[in-house]
C-alpha cells in the first residue's frame, strides 16, 4: 500500500528556517505554517448572499480593498470587489464550503479549495518588515501596511499574497504557490543572513 502521508512544500527547509531564527537573536522568525485551509470565494458583494454568508461564517467579509477581517481562527482576505480568500485551520475546508453554499442558497457563488495550491510562511520579529522590504516594492511601514492589511504582490520576484497579521508583533503571512515555496524560502534565508 502506498504511503499517503502529506509532506509540506517546505518540510525540507524546516531546519534551515529554524536555524536562521535562532541565529538572528530574536530579530526575525521564519517558519512554515503548512496545510492551512484556503478557500477562494466569489459572489456579488452587493447581493443578498453577502450578508447571509457573513452570518454563516461569523464574520463580515471585508469590502475595503486590501483589508483583512478575522474571527477566531478564520481570516478573510479581500482579493477583489467580488473575491475573497478564506484562511483557516487545516481540515476545515469542507465545513466552510458547506456553510457558504447553504447560506448563499440560490444565489450564484463560487467556492474553490486552493489549499494545496499554496503554503504559508510566517515572518515575524522586530526586523520582519525590513527583511521583506529587500524584495517587495510595497511600503511595509505600519502606517502604510499595518495590521489588517493584505496585498497581492511580488516578493523576491515571486507572486505572493502578503498579510500583515492583526495581533501585536504577529508579523506577516506570506502565502506562496507551493511550486515556488522552495525558491522563496531560499531567497528569505539569503536575505536573512544580514540578521544572523
Amino acid at each position: 500500500m502506498a504511503d499517503t502521508a502529506l509532506i509540506s512544500p517546505l518540510a525540507h527547509a524546516a531546519g534551515r528556517l529554524a536555524a536562521a531564527t535562532r541565529g538572528s537573536g530574536g530579530a526575525i522568525r521564519l517558519a512554515e505554517l503548512p496545510f492551512l485551509t484556503q478557500l477562494n470565494v466569489r459572489f456579488d458583494a452587493k447581493g443578498p448572499a453577502a450578508e447571509a454568508v457573513g452570518l454563516a461564517l461569523g464574520l463580515q467579509l471585508p469590502l475595503q480593498p486590501n483589508t483583512v477581517v478575522r474571527a477566531g481562527e478564520l481570516t478573510a482576505l479581500w482579493l477583489g470587489p467580488d473575491e475573497w480568500l478564506l484562511v483557516d485551520q487545516p481540515g476545515s475546508e469542507r465545513d466552510l464550503e458547506s456553510r457558504i453554499r447553504e447560506a448563499a442558497g440560490a444565489e450564484a457563488v463560487s467556492v474553490t479549495d486552493v489549499s494545496a495550491q499554496r503554503t504559508t510562511l510566517l515572518v515575524t520579529g522586530p526586523r520582519a518588515a525590513d527583511l521583506l522590504a529587500h524584495g517587495c516594492a510595497l511600503d511595509l511601514h505600519p502606517r502604510a501596511f499595518g495590521p489588517g492589511r493584505c496585498a497581492q504582490t511580488t516578493l523576491g520576484r515571486t507572486q505572493v499574497v502578503l498579510v500583515a497579521r492583526d495581533e501585536p508583533r504577529a508579523g506577516f503571512w506570506v502565502l506562496v504557490r507551493s511550486s515556488f515555496a522552495g525558491y522563496l524560502a531560499d531567497w528569505l534565508l539569503d536575505a536573512a543572513t544580514e540578521y544572523v
